[in-house]
């Protein structure tokens, strides 16, 4: 079943795949949500990086950000350095996966995957470690993240725009 949409109105198309499943398109096919996935990306990438300027060069004007969790900033301090380069490794890996999904390559979309994958693990981790609202709330909310990131629609994106690298 396929229905057929005006694309000049910007209204979503629902597809029947081979499996029987309606998928939700934007206008050209594409799936809802690639664009708040990159945007969520690079918004990662900046506040780890905000993170790790302030752990690695704290005294700033940015060390006002923590107001925002002073909790966890109390906990990091000690640690600046052990931390702080780790969050700007942590957000230079967001801007490539962010400019590969904005690109739709593969490599961008396996990276996207591989990030929130890690952060479903350290979640479960917070889950085991009896961090139930944490590790509760970041394995629903990760897990389902990645859950859209696999989907066939999603890497289908992917694969043919970037079709020298499957």
């Amino acid at each position: 079943m396929t229905i057929q949409v005006d694309w000049k109105s910007g209204y979503s198309q629902q597809v029947e795949n081979h499996a029987g499943s309606v998928t939700q398109t934007a206008p050209g096919g594409r799936p809802h949500g690639l664009t708040a996935i990159g945007i969520f990306l690079f918004f990662g990438a900046t506040m780890a990086g905000l993170a790790g300027i302030t752990l690695v060069w704290p005294g700033t004007g940015l060390d006002k950000i923590w107001v925002l969790n002073a909790n966890a900033h109390a906990q990091l301090k000690p640690f600046c350095w052990k931390v702080g380069i780790p969050l700007l490794m942590l957000s230079a890996a967001l801007v490539a996966a962010g400019v590969g999904w904005v690109r739709r390559r593969v490599w961008g979309w396996k990276l996207a995957v591989a990030i929130i994958a890690t952060q479903v693990l350290g979640d479960l981790v917070n889950l085991l470690r009896a961090d139930f609202v944490r590790g509760g709330a970041g394995v629903t909310i990760a897990g389902a993240l990645l859950l859209y990131l696999l989907r066939r629609d999603v890497r289908t994106v992917f694969a043919k725009d970037d079709a020298g690298e499957r």
